[in-house]
Parts: structure tokens; sequence; C-alpha cells
């Protein structure tokens, strides 16, 4: 075989050349790529002239400049947010949601406290602010306030670059300043108050970067629909007016949930400027702010044409400034005295809090209408002498009042209380403030310590004359009469409770000793410092208040047991926590044999005693005990009485004691009032009236026994 041939140098070195060669080609373009990496990370603007080093000369250097500026404003842009992101970040987003508001007083219900006009009075404390949630506003304002301050919300992030792209383009095309805000960034700013008075450019450029960026991380925490709801609750409608609860109710005195389409767009459009452009101030002004909303909702597409021109053509419907005023409350202020002392005890602070009462509505209302028709018919009575409601213009009122008591008895929980016929035009509470004379309205507490001590419903007792001497500590010369001029040998001790004489009454205390009576109203509730130590305090010669009088009669339909009256069921903030519980707090007040025998002779007063004409001239048929009480020369007028669930003390009279009307007594004056808030309560499905009967196994606190006023549950 031949063998190969052999290469030549000649053919081997060209080959070598050309590896070498491109070799060294691959080593530059590696080492052009790490000094283009190199340059950059270490050289960002070196970077910029390798990128363009074989651009053509005319588009180099203008490309470098450029480049050179985005650089520059895209690292000066990372610093800010990187910046502005960590100042955000040490805002805590509790202050979006938290907010000063009024503490609501709700009644037994969980609704809002009103008072007889049907107005919402039931806000204590803190701003004019109710927090109220999404769904419990009206769609139609809801829509409003987007068309109105930011149509795209929905559709963008914290940040409406398309806002902000319009807002830039008109500024310079048509000199015209446009705010490019969305409804998160005014939370922003509104949550935090980040926007100050006379801001310059720097610090509004600060507080603006500052908004966006906290605006960011609200978009973050909370969805479109929450981020509407706390926005709605901080908006402000001038004056005191804070949040669309509290517009709502008092542009157009109705929750935001009732808010017509019409309505909705005026308090949209006012936001604006509402002392400027409010309906009270200006109602031209504020339907053109109106109208203008509800283009903006036509335009978006929330109305449809046929709807938009409806609500153009309706009229405005806004409440006068007679009907805008706010009648007081009784009720409310009963409530207000009991929340400052455990406020003050428990160390709570005093608003946006959720309190519950115990309060009935309905029997509220009831009690209230039945004091002032009553008092009204009195008025216009012939022998009727003094100052009518309806004379009355201003001043302190010189005309007749009336106050009244409802107690539940199995819990001792108000349910109603009237203090006067009109809280706007006296704030005199007289069911807690008024100490008046009680009277013949004592006189079951005297039978109740008499047969604690032995003594029978049946006993005869003497109702002769009193005799010098007889009555222990009585002067000499000391002997009142019977109302009715009459007087017997002897009577059952019954029959004198029944028919309330006085004569055999005394007697009656007088065998069972004034310092046991005396224990006895203390028992009940009554306060014993005032009760002086002498035979005329069986007669009540001293004074109480009507809620004294209508708790210590809940003993008898409870069997001597007594239940602490109270308004507040419990304290919570705006999260749910409870920061106060109350509840029934019973203990017994006396004996419970002895409270059934006096219970069963008031039911025979409203039989055939003083207050018979409850069942033969008012209509109240229903079981039930009670006792009349009038004062000397009527100047007060009493009725007190009960059925198997509620306990009721009403009273009538004058500030400035003087005679009603002549003749006039409880049994003509008080019960009348009696009768309509009982029959009233007992139609309604939770206080029907039953036979009163002893209370069985009821829960009784031997902490607490014998004192009137315990501590509340805890």
């Amino acid at each position: 075989m031949p063998a190969p041939k052999k290469k030549s140098a000649r053919n081997k070195t060209p080959r070598k050349q050309a590896k070498k060669g491109k070799k060294r080609q691959n080593q530059k373009k590696k080492a052009s790529r790490q000094f283009g990496i190199a340059a950059l990370i270490f050289s960002p603007f070196s970077f910029i002239g390798w990128l363009t080093k074989n651009m053509n000369p005319w588009y180099k250097w203008p490309v470098r400049l450029g480049a050179s500026l985005a650089f520059i404003g895209l690292s000066l842009f990372l610093l800010a947010a990187t910046f502005y992101f960590i100042l955000a970040s040490t805002y805590d987003m509790k202050g979006v949601t938290e907010m000063p508001a009024r503490s609501e007083i709700h009644d037994r219900y969980g609704n809002i406290l009103r008072n007889t006009k049907d107005q919402e009075v039931g806000f204590l404390h803190g701003k004019n602010r109710q927090l109220i949630k999404f769904d419990e506003v009206s769609p139609y304002f809801i829509n409003a306030l987007i068309a109105r301050e930011d149509v795209r919300f929905r559709r963008h992030g914290a940040v409406d670059l398309r806002g902000v792209g319009r807002a830039i383009y008109r500024a310079f095309t048509r000199g015209k300043r446009e705010g490019a805000s969305t409804l998160t960034m005014q939370l922003s700013r509104n949550s935090f108050r980040l926007k100050t008075t006379n801001e310059t450019i720097i610090t509004g450029l600060h507080r603006k970067f500052l908004e966006i960026a906290i605006a960011y991380r609200i978009e973050a925490n909370f969805s479109k629909d929450e981020i509407i709801e706390h926005y709605m609750n901080r908006i402000f409608w001038g004056g005191s007016i804070m949040g669309i609860g509290s517009a709502s109710r008092t542009y157009f005195q109705k929750p935001a949930k009732d808010l017509t389409l019409s309505e909705s767009a005026l308090l949209a459009g006012i936001i604006r400027a509402p002392n400027a452009f409010s309906p009270f101030r200006d109602l031209k002004k504020a339907k053109r702010e109106r109208d203008t909303v509800l283009k903006n909702m036509a335009d978006a597409g929330f109305i449809d044409t046929a709807t938009f021109e409806k609500a153009l053509a309706e009229p405005l419907n806004i409440p006068t400034s007679a009907e805008r005023l706010i009648q007081g409350s009784y009720a409310l202020d009963s409530i207000r005295r009991d929340l400052e002392r455990i406020l003050e005890k428990e160390n709570i602070k005093d608003g946006g809090l959720i309190i519950k009462t115990t309060l009935d509505p309905n029997i509220q209302r009831i009690a209230q209408e039945a004091v002032e028709k009553r008092l009204a018919q009195i008025e216009r009575q012939p022998g009727y002498r003094h100052a009518k409601r309806s004379q009355f213009t201003s001043g302190t009122p010189a005309y007749l009042q009336g106050a009244s008591v409802v107690i539940d008895n199995k819990t001792g929980g108000v349910l109603a209380i009237v203090g006067g016929r009109n809280a706007s035009e006296s704030q005199f509470n007289r069911a807690l403030q008024s100490r008046r004379p009680v009277a013949s309205i004592f006189k079951p507490f005297i039978f109740l310590a008499a047969f604690d001590t032995g003594m029978k419903a049946n006993d005869a007792i003497s109702d002769a004359r009193l005799q010098p001497g007889e009555i222990s500590g009585a002067p000499s010369n000391w002997s009142p009469a019977n109302a009715d001029g009459n007087y017997y040998r002897t009577i059952p001790a019954a029959q004198a409770l029944v028919q309330s004489r006085n004569t055999s009454t005394i007697r009656v205390g007088n065998h069972a000793g004034l310092r046991k009576v005396i224990e006895v109203a203390r028992q009940a509730g009554f306060s014993p410092e005032r009760i002086d130590p002498v035979a005329s305090a069986f007669l009540g010669h001293w004074g109480a208040t009507v809620e004294q009088v209508a708790s210590a009669y809940t003993i008898f339909p409870n069997g001597g047991v007594r239940y602490r009256p109270y308004y507040i069921q419990s304290i919570e903030d705006r999260e749910g926590k409870v920061l106060f519980k109350n509840g029934p707090l019973p203990y017994r007040a006396t004996n419970a044999s002895s409270a059934w025998d006096v219970s069963t002779v008031l039911e025979e007063v409203n039989h055939r005693g003083t207050a018979r004409a409850l069942r033969s001239r008012y209509g109240f048929t229903k079981p039930s005990g009670g006792k009349t009480g009038t004062s000397s020369h009527s100047l007060d007028a009493w009725y007190a009485g009960f059925t198997s669930d509620l306990t009721c003390a009403v009273w009538v009279g004058l500030d400035q004691p003087k005679q009603i009307v002549r003749e006039g007594t409880g049994a003509t004056l008080a019960l009348p009032i009696w009768a309509d808030i009982m029959k009233a309560a007992d139609r309604l499905p939770s206080y029907h009236s039953g036979p009163v009967t002893p209370r069985k196994a009821e829960p009784i606190n031997d902490a607490y026994q014998g004192i009137p006023h315990a501590l509340p549950v805890r």
C-alpha cells in the first residue's frame, strides 16, 4: 500500500492563525460584555456610552443625553419611592378605620333612641358623626359620590394615571388647575391629616408623595367597598356635620339607606364647598350642584336618560328650621346621667361607644303621649286657674307638669321615663330630680312593716280620732283627720288601706314602730335620710322621686323581691368588645308573705277602693293593684300600681307647688294617665297582664340584701 501523504506545514499555519483570530475575537467580545456589565453596575453613564458607541454621531449625543436624564429621573424616582414606602409603612392602617364619633344609645330592640317627634336623638359625646357600614347607605349616594369625585374609582388602583395625564394636559393647554386625587388618595389625606395650611411647593410635593404611598397601602389592605365606606364616614358636610350618616339626618331627617337619587346627588354635590352650597343657606346653588352630579351619573352610565330627567324635575324638600330643631328627650337625659357615672367609674372613654339600654320605644311613646293628653284635659277644666302649656312661649314653664316611670317587674329594667311634658321647653327631669311629698302612696309600706311584725290583714284597728299621747313621739295636739271626715270604731286593717284611712293607718304604723317603718322604706329603695323620725312620716310628708316610687312598688308583684332599677344593659366599643355589662340584681326587701298580703289588699284598692274608677271609668280590667296619693291641699297627685309584668308610677303637679284644681286627687289626676299607659302596654305582645302571683324561685343575691342601690353585675 502506498504511504499516506503528509500535511504540509504551509497548509497547517493558516488554520491555526484563523482559530487564534477567532479566539481573540471571542475574548474581545467577552471583555466588552464584561465591561458593559461593569459599566452598568459601577458607571451607568459609561454603559450608556458603550451602548451608543456605534451609533451615527448625529444621533449618538442626543440619545446619550436623553438616556442620562432618564436614568437620573429613574434613580431619583426609585430613591423617593423607597423613602416614601418606608415612611408610609410607619402609619398604622387603624387610622383609616378609627375616627371620632358620637356614642350611640340604643333601645332594648337595638334601634337608635328616638324622641316623641320620631327624631333620632340617641347620640352622646364625641364628634357629630355616626359610623355606618357600606350596605347601610343608599346605592344612589354611592354612585353619586363616585360620579362626582372619582368616576374611574373601580377601574384603577391607588393612583389614576389617566387622570393625572388629563390634569397635566389641561393645566398646560387651558391653564386650568384640576385635581387628580383619587378617592383612595383623599382617604389617605383625610385619615392622617396630611394636608396643612400655608403649604409651600416643597411641602406640598412631600405631602402629595406621602399621600400616594399611603394610598397604595390602603388599596392593599382594604377592598373598594371598604375604602368607600371609610371615605363616606369622613366627609365634612359643613358646621359640625361629619360623615354620611349625620349628613343624611341633618339635611333630610332620614337614615342614609333611605336617600333618594335626587337627595343623594345633592349631598354628593355640596361636598366641594358644603358651607357655600348648603341648601339651608342657598337652595339655588345646592340645586345647581345636584343637577351637575346627576349629569355626571348619566354620562357615567349609572342612570338612564328617563331617570336623569325625572330626578332633575324632583323638587328639593329641605326641612325648615323649625322641623330641624331636635326636641329634647327625658329618656336620653336619664341615660346620660347613668352613663356618666359608669364611664367615670369604669374609666371608659366617652365617644364612639354603643350603649344598649332597657328602654322600650313603644311604652316610652305611650307614656309621653298619655301625660300630655291628660294634662291638657286638666288645663281645659273650668276650675283650672294656672298657666297653660298652649300659652307658653319661652322662659321657665309655669304650666302643669307630670312624670312617669315604667319598670319591668322581672328585671328592674326601666322601660319608659317621662320627666315632664316637653324636654325642649324644660330640661328639669321631674322623674329623677324632683322629690315631692309621697302622701298616701307610702301607706302600703306602713302596712308591710306591720305585717312583718305579726299583724294580719283582718285584724281590727281603731279608726276613731287620735287621742293626745296615743301615738309615740307625736305632739299632744297632733290629730290628722280622715279625708272624708268620717270615723269608725274599728275596721279591718286591710279596709284601712283600701279606703286610705288616715287615723287607722297611723295606728298601724304606731303598732309596727317608726323605726321599723323607716327600715322598710329603706329596703324598698326610698332615701331614709329624707324621712324625719316623727309621727307625721306615716302620712308621707317627706319627698321621693317618681323613679323611687315605681321601683319600691315592684316588691308587691315580686313577692318581696326588689330588682335594682337600671337603664344601661351594656357598653361596647365599635369592634363589639364589651366594656361594661349590667343586668338584673335582685335582693329580698321584705318577707314574702307580708308582701303578698299587701299586694292582695292593693288589688282590692283597684276593685272597690280609692282607685275603683280604674275599672268603672277608665276601662282597665286586667288584674292589677295600686294606690292613690294626694298631698295636702291637692298640691301633688299620685298613683302607683302594678300588673304581673309592669309597675308604673305617675305624679302630677306644678313645679312651684300650688293647688292643682279644687278636689283634685290622685284618683282624678294621676290615675287616668296610668290607665292610658297600662292599657296600651297590655296590647303589646311582651306585656300581657296575667294574675298577679308571688314570684317563686327568684335568684336572691344575699350579698346585696337590704342595699337599695347595689353595684352593677360585671
